[in-house]
């Protein structure tokens, strides 16, 4: 059976889903001890730490 290719719109909505859908996750306010916990280790989270740190030094 042949691959079948996506017409160019079903290509950029297929890409716009994922990233909205990427965006989405890591832009939602996540609450204390919710079970969906941010961890430490995550990238928005070391870059919170960082925008604090120049905050903190720009008072």
């Amino acid at each position: 059976m042949a691959v079948t290719r996506l017409k160019r719109k079903d290509r950029r909505n297929k890409t716009v889903s994922r990233l909205e859908v990427q965006f989405l996750k890591l832009g939602r306010n996540l609450e204390t001890g919710s079970r969906s916990r941010e961890s430490a280790t995550s990238q928005l989270a070391k870059n919170n730490a960082v925008l604090a740190q120049i905050e903190a030094q720009a008072k």
